[in-house]
């Protein structure tokens, strides 16, 4: 799968997770629908969390295997906040080449420290899908662990 095929299937799962979340929001607070609309919350929050965590850690590989700018990479990472932002970025990214139809690193020697690890994922892609897999639990394991954003 290339850089822009993976980022754009997470950008907009996130996407689709917000609007789900807000429905779900909408569900119980907006109207008589409170416990519909807390059950749906709890599922579907904890659904958007994971995909939050998933979108973030492919920003930071793709960012990497592209040579992203710390600002273009901050930029990614913070487009996950605002409900549907993720799929603006993504367009964003394509319309200036950030997003190429191969992976930079599967092919080129790494430049510094942080592409190595990049690299590697990227040229042992069963591997480098469980890394992620794993990455994504014990970091939503994390979040739950932490707590809710709001008190």
């Amino acid at each position: 799968m290339s850089p822009l095929r993976l980022f754009r299937r997470v950008a907009i799962a996130e996407a689709v997770t917000w609007a789900l979340l807000l429905t779900g929001m909408f569900l119980k607070y907006g109207t008589g629908a409170h416990r519909l609309g807390e059950q749906a919350v709890s599922v579907v929050g904890m659904l958007h969390g994971v995909v939050f965590i998933a979108y973030c850690l492919v920003t930071l590989l793709v960012g990497a295997d592209q040579r992203w700018s710390r600002g273009r990479v901050l930029l990614g990472l913070a487009s996950a906040v605002p409900p549907f932002l993720t799929v603006w970025f993504d367009r964003y990214a394509e319309r200036r080449g950030a997003l190429a139809a191969s992976w930079r690193l599967v092919v080129a020697a790494p430049q510094n420290p942080l592409e190595r690890p990049v690299a590697w994922l990227l040229r042992n892609p069963l591997r480098g899908a469980l890394v992620g897999a794993v990455s994504v639990t014990v970091l939503t394991g994390v979040a739950l662990l932490a707590g809710p954003p709001v008190g």
